[in-house]
């Protein structure tokens, strides 16, 4: 029966995690807390599910498929590495030096002791959690305010990549079993952060080359090959478990791996992206994701009003005060512009710190009163970070920055398509084929190797779309005698001269399509088309065209 109570378990936490996620975007909050509150209300609250419930390894793979779409959709590494040189990298270090040392004073007995009780590494393993910023949480308020592209609003989008990678392996590295005591039975700080640093420089290496140079050719060629359904979301799956078992054997925590998987495969290209990513979100976000975020509510209890009033009051200004203080006094000695917006984006909290509270909680680091005050604090920043980052932005005036700071503008590539509509791109002087023509006139004279599909039209008029994807389907023996139109996907979105091109990108993916009609609205005249090549060049052309 245990199976039973499992799936149980697992299917009431789905059913109301997205019910009640569907009535919080309503009213403008965040997802997590629906899931959070979920767990909360079916664990201590009803008891209808018990926080030791036996799903534990679901739990786990959303941890990692988690820190893997953080990687994925958030850090560039490349772009890291390019601003190590700038002032904002020095800010970044500033900042979470002074807040990582406030943090440590209380997680630590080493200048007053607030009753914790934890060894040194789980005491920096909580003093990262509490010093940590959130990137998700500042770029969609920047996008919000359409300040990201504006001087200001790089630069707290780069101080705050910086940081939270610098943070994330603060805690990997107190996490991990990789730690050495000398002759007395001290933990040898010096040569525990040298083997890491080690460990982590090789890891990532051979994670970069075989996500970058090996995995899309290897998959480009497999699908040629095997033509198997879901082939690219099946091997990135398996991958990602592989490469979390391999950090794990070589000393650093898994989550870390999922976290360096995913950022060596951010410029994944777009066809891979387009077979795999889809599935993996769907069941990260429809699975894996509100059942761990749940199981926050779950193992959350009010024991931590238990916990010494000076415990609670230390934890929570103490480290607030230091992330405050370390953000301004490193913005100020850098000379960087608005120093108080760009503290208020160091402030910045997000799910990052909650899930590793939950590796944490699981792996017996903390205790479940300490887990629960610290997600209670995580709750905090969360609703109030997000309405200050507004604020200063608000008070902060647009202004230039010097060109030597412009090597951050790297890693806003992904946002470069805001503001380009369609007519801004469309070529009217293409020429297309007909529908009448054959299949083989078809392939002799108007495919090209990096096409998928085409646009078809009729006398001028747009007549579908054909996708050489399908014409597999055809036997060879019948391409002389078959016309085009009888292999034509009639039933094609169009897109406008006035839409956003990064609309458009998102139709075409949710449509299986790497081209797009353009028809004019008001009198359906068939204008062009657009591709998702093109849009990729309109990428490369704005990285190109910046000082990096």
């Amino acid at each position: 029966m245990e199976i039973f109570d499992a799936l149980f378990a697992i299917g009431l936490l789905l059913v109301m995690a997205k019910l009640l996620e569907g009535l919080f975007k309503r009213i403008g909050i965040n997802s997590i807390f629906a899931y959070a509150i979920t767990g909360v209300i079916l664990g201590p609250v009803t008891g209808l599910i018990d926080a030791e419930n036996d799903f534990q390894i679901i739990l786990n793979i959303g941890i990692f498929i988690f820190f893997f779409l953080v990687g994925l959709d958030e850090l560039d590494i490349s772009g890291f590495l390019r601003s190590i040189r700038g002032r904002l990298f020095i800010a970044a270090i500033l900042s979470v030096a002074i807040s990582m040392a406030a943090s440590l004073a209380v997680t630590t007995n080493v200048i007053f002791d607030v009753g914790l009780d934890l060894n040194f590494t789980d005491a920096m393993a909580v003093a990262g959690v509490l010093s940590l910023s959130s990137l998700g949480i500042v770029a969609k308020v920047l996008i919000d305010e359409d300040r990201l592209k504006e001087p200001v609003g790089i630069q707290i989008f780069t101080a705050v990549v910086i940081a939270e990678l610098l943070v994330l392996f603060i805690v990997g590295f107190a996490i991990s079993e990789h730690t050495f005591l000398d002759a007395q039975g001290h933990l040898d700080v010096a040569t525990s952060v040298g083997l890491l640093l080690g460990q982590l420089a090789a890891f990532t290496i051979v994670t970069w080359i075989v996500c970058n140079k090996l995995i899309p050719r290897l998959l480009v060629l497999l699908h040629r090959v095997l033509q198997v359904p879901q082939l690219s979301y099946g091997l990135l799956l398996g991958g990602l478990f592989l490469v979390i078992v391999l950090a794990e054997k070589v000393g650093l925590h898994g989550t870390l791996g999922a976290l360096l998987f995913g950022a060596a495969l951010s410029p994944l290209p777009y066809q891979l992206r387009h077979d795999s990513m889809p599935g993996m979100r769907s069941t990260a976000e429809g699975l894996f994701v509100p059942l761990f975020f749940a199981s926050a509510g779950l193992n959350l209890n009010l024991d931590f009003l238990n916990l010494p009033p000076v415990t609670i009051v230390a934890l929570v200004f103490v480290p607030l005060a230091g992330k405050f203080a370390g953000a301004i006094i490193s913005a100020y000695i850098t000379r960087l512009e608005a120093p108080i917006a760009i503290a208020s984006g160091l402030m910045a909290k997000g799910v990052a710190e909650i899930a590793l509270l939950l590796v944490m909680l699981h792996g017996h680091v903390i205790s479940e009163a300490l887990f629960s005050l610290l997600v209670v604090i995580m709750f905090g920043y969360i609703l109030l970070t997000p309405m200050g980052i507004s604020l200063a932005m608000r008070r902060t005036r647009p202004s230039e920055v010097e060109s030597g700071d412009m090597a951050q503008l790297h890693l806003l590539e992904r946002f470069v398509l805001g503001e380009i509509q369609v007519k801004d791109v469309l070529d009217k002087t293409r020429v297309y084929p007909d529908q009448d023509i054959t299949v083989r006139n078809f392939v002799d004279h108007w495919t090209t190797p990096e096409q998928h599909d085409y646009v078809v039209v009729d006398g001028g008029k747009l007549a579908g779309v054909v996708s050489i994807s399908l014409l597999r389907y055809l036997p060879r023996t019948q391409w002389a005698q078959t016309s085009l139109q009888d292999a034509l996907r009639r039933a094609t979105p169009t897109a406008g001269p006035d839409d956003q091109v990064e609309d458009v990108l998102q139709n075409m993916i949710d449509n299986s399509l790497t081209v797009m009609p353009v028809v004019d609205p008001d009198n359906e005249q068939f204008l062009g088309s657009i591709s998702s090549y093109e849009i990729l060049e309109i990428v490369l052309l704005n990285a190109s065209g910046r000082d990096i």
